[in-house]
């Protein structure tokens, strides 16, 4: 079926604009051009759309409180803001229900890239349920010891940028989160970030007070309902920060190029974050795969999340991290670090080196969950093996 468009902008010309460069996507999107917040808003009521492209400032409704109701109306809908404006306060309206921003004026190209990786990601996800609700999903909640100490930071006026952007750094869903907006078109820093120390000194101490403060895109975790469900937050927080180190060590005993070295270990970091979004969203469907992989272990768990959500905990990390718009060798690895070979790569990259990482942090526990060595010999590196195994241990 074709994927269903809305493109909303006051300017008539650039809707004109768009849907002559859009000519040639007609035979796969089925794209409509409205004017206005509120005319979008009542075609979305009784049509459902795949995505959404909108400008900010326009009369009557704009683009935030127009995502804003989608979020709510159509929660799976990839929100895209397409805008010229750079005015702070319209921005940060946007941060929250928006999941990329584009600057104006756009390459087409870009922009059909972008909407094009989101319809692609979403192949993951085989269940509409599971992509509304992660599609609809603003932000992560974080650890509350972190969150704490780095709300009182804020308010400490002698505090650095590069104490808060550490502190940012040790928590998964405010990595995550400070990083779809630092490569986003958001702050237009025009530069690729993977490292949230960086983009914490890139986006300043008032931004950032006013995106924790004001707009709140962080929030405290409940962790006392996902332990009641047998989940840890700081058991995947110890195993993230282990499998990140260890694929940023293979990254250069492979003399990877410096991105893929930087993909390396942000996606080791992020590479189980699908787990707490289930563990957040799904606590009783987690907790009965965690029950049915008993018996099989780690790979027993591939396999039950596959039975029961028709992906696994790495295509739903990776869908809100594609949506988010994080660099691609990230995403990639994210999705496939349980299953390097589906993917037709004949090269070492961030997935070859997470894939290991993995493997070797679980190296006690594995039960079964081992190389994907038919992928290895593919690129030519499986006799690195124990070379890599050294590095782990060190």
């Amino acid at each position: 079926m074709k994927k269903r468009i809305l493109f909303v902008d006051d300017e008539r010309d650039l809707l004109n604009g768009l849907r002559r460069a859009l000519r040639g996507q007609r035979k796969e999107w089925e794209m409509t051009f409205v004017g206005s917040g509120k005319e979008a808003l009542e075609l979305a009521e009784s049509n459902p759309f795949d995505a959404i492209v909108t400008d900010m400032r326009m009369p009557g409704m704009d683009g935030a409180q127009l995502l804003e109701e989608l979020v709510h109306l159509q929660p799976d809908i990839v929100r895209i803001v397409l805008s010229g404006q750079s005015d702070k306060e319209m921005v940060m309206k946007s941060v929250l229900p928006a999941h990329q921003y584009l600057n104006k004026p756009c390459d087409i190209d870009h922009l059909k890239n972008a909407i094009i990786r989101a319809f692609a990601l979403r192949e993951l996800i085989h269940d509409d349920k599971l992509v509304a609700l992660i599609s609809g999903m603003e932000s992560l909640p974080s650890l509350p010891s972190l969150y704490l100490k780095l709300v009182g930071m804020l308010q400490d006026s002698d505090v650095t940028v590069r104490a808060v952007g550490e502190m940012l750094a040790k928590d998964l869903a405010m990595t995550s989160k400070v990083l779809q907006l630092v490569n986003s078109a958001f702050f237009g820093l025009g530069r690729r970030i993977t490292n949230p120390v960086d983009a914490a000194s890139l986006l300043g101490m008032n931004v950032i007070k006013g995106l924790v403060l004001s707009i709140g895109i962080f929030s405290q975790c409940d962790q006392s309902k996902l332990q009641s469900q047998g989940f840890s937050v700081d058991r995947l927080w110890a195993h993230s920060s282990k499998v990140a180190s260890i694929a940023k060590r293979i990254a250069v005993a492979e003399h990877a190029e410096k991105s893929v070295v930087e993909d390396s270990m942000l996606a080791g970091f992020l590479h189980d974050i699908g787990k707490l979004i289930l563990a957040l969203n799904l606590p009783e469907i987690l907790q009965q795969l965690q029950m049915a992989s008993q018996d099989g272990g780690l790979a027993g768990l591939h396999h039950a999340e596959e039975m029961a959500l028709g992906t696994t905990h790495g295509g739903v990390g990776a869908y809100l991290l594609g949506l988010w718009g994080l660099p691609e060798g990230v995403v990639s690895a994210v999705a496939f670090h349980h299953d390097p070979g589906a993917l037709p790569d004949a090269e070492f990259s961030a997935l070859t080196a997470v894939h290991v990482a993995d493997v070797l942090a679980n190296d006690d526990a594995s039960d079964g969950y081992d190389f994907d060595h038919d992928y290895l010999q593919r690129l030519g590196i499986e006799d690195r093996i124990e070379a890599w195994r050294q590095l782990a241990l060190e």
